[in-house]
């Protein structure tokens, strides 16, 4: 794989289509296609501009195109870059690639066109992550925290504070090679005084990575209750389609049920599960016992009851058994349409919401229950909250150092050791950026996007 080569590979999705895009991209990929494209000579044409011509292969016509073009430095990779966008035939598709990889092209690697933006300095690593984190996104949380990782939200963060660690790191690297004089450039207290604001952000930026998981992967949301609570029929109407089976024989779901919803632009998982019960069915009983994995598991807890027979000692007892779990939790009286009164000693109870799951009544209150117990109310656009496992390990190894700093200035350790802990956070929090990589940091990062990007 080289920096010089063109590089080619199909941008819409695969599959029969009205149109597909066939991006190349490499200094000399205008040359590579302009001799077979019949309509104007490419090689003399300005940057974002669009040609209509025909595809030549021989003396045959591939197809009509439309040809964009992108002259270095001012395109998405900084290199000369185009788009053919031909009819969305899998055969045409197919026939084009063949034909400008005979002509000199190559395939691109997964990632490879965002990944030689990255090398060409079109925005840093964290930015080019999140380029996979907006293609990926299935929400409006999801989608604008990603737009706002790539336009440099998590960027600016990390740079700044390492623009002020590498202020003292100099100073200190200055005092080792004055040592025989005694003399001291950096401060130890106003570094200490430094360290511990560094050290609420980087808390603030860890802590948000439990929010950024859920608005990444969705918010994962139990239903538990007894059999024939109607759990299955809450999940149906909550996604309004027959997801899973309902019936009036106790112990009908076995298995885990799992579907998505929106609301408020935030994506939740819901889980349907087997019933709560004691039972010697062998079968049922890995359903329990899944669905007290699932409890464990969850960000949010959803307890069914029947409202029409289920006891107040015991819904009292099962949210105690709720709030020792640690976990949000709501209560959810089911079957509102078989009890005469619809008043009820929960009812002043903020986690608790009656409805009927077989007519629907009572859904949206629960839906806005949901949304407020979940803690989505936490999450701003435009906020930085880190989504990425790899973001999460570096700020915590950087914090890490960081304290090994405090406790070296405390301890009044040689300015040698006092160095290399400071020089431990910079090299952690270069890696978020990309000012620290490895040949194998980037393989393993860019092999995970899609083939044209």
């Amino acid at each position: 794989m080289g920096m010089n080569d063109t590089i080619v590979a199909l941008a819409t999705a695969p599959g029969v289509g009205a149109i597909a895009v066939i991006r190349l991209s490499g200094q000399a990929c205008v040359s590579v296609v302009s001799p077979l494209f019949s309509g104007k000579d490419l090689t003399k044409q300005k940057t974002h501009t669009v040609h209509f011509g025909h595809l030549i292969d021989g003396d045959s016509i591939v197809d009509e195109v439309l040809i964009s073009l992108f002259i270095a430095p001012h395109s998405f990779t900084k290199e000369n870059s185009l788009e053919i966008s031909c009819h969305g035939s899998s055969y045409i598709v197919n026939r084009i690639i063949q034909l400008l990889v005979r002509s000199g092209a190559r395939l691109a690697e997964p990632g490879e066109f965002t990944q030689r933006a990255y090398l060409n300095d079109r925005f840093d690593l964290a930015q080019a992550e999140a380029v996979a984190d907006l293609i990926a996104s299935e929400n409006e949380a999801a989608h604008a925290t990603a737009l706002n990782q790539m336009r440099g939200g998590i960027s600016n963060e990390i740079k700044n504070l390492r623009e002020k660690l590498v202020h003292f790191a100099s100073m200190i690297e200055l005092e080792l090679d004055f040592s025989e004089e005694d003399v001291e450039f950096a401060s130890r207290q106003e570094l200490k005084l430094l360290i511990e604001k560094i050290d609420v952000v980087l808390i603030q930026l860890i802590d948000s990575f439990q929010l950024g998981n859920v608005i990444k992967n969705g918010v994962p949301v139990v239903i538990v209750g007894k059999p024939n609570a109607g759990k299955s029929t809450l999940l149906n109407a909550l996604l309004e389609e027959e997801k899973a089976i309902v019936s009036d024989i106790a112990g009908t779901t076995r298995d885990i049920i799992e579907d998505e919803l929106n609301i408020r632009g935030v994506k939740f998982r819901f889980i349907d599960t087997a019933g709560l019960r004691e039972t010697k069915d062998q079968i049922e009983a890995i359903g329990v016992e899944r669905a007290e994995q699932k409890m464990q598991e969850s960000s949010l807890i959803m307890y069914l009851f029947d409202l029409s027979t289920e006891s107040l000692e015991v819904i009292q007892s099962t949210e105690q058994m709720l709030i020792e779990k640690g976990k949000p939790y709501i209560l959810v009286g089911n079957k509102l349409d078989k009890v005469l009164s619809q008043q009820s000693p929960l009812t002043n109870n903020e986690h608790y919401v009656s409805i009927s799951a077989k007519s629907k009544a009572g859904v949206e209150p629960l839906k806005d229950l949901i949304w407020s117990k979940s803690q989505m109310d936490n999450f701003k656009p435009g906020n930085v909250v880190v989504t990425n496992a790899r973001h999460y390990q570096s700020l915590v190894n950087t914090q890490n150092a960081l304290h090994d700093v405090l406790r070296g200035i405390d301890n009044q350790i040689t300015n040698d050791f006092l160095a290399q802990d400071i020089r431990h956070a910079l090299h952690f929090l270069g890696e978020i950026t990309g000012e620290i990589t490895t040949d194998d940091l980037l393989a393993n990062i860019f092999s995970k996007f899609c083939i044209g990007k």
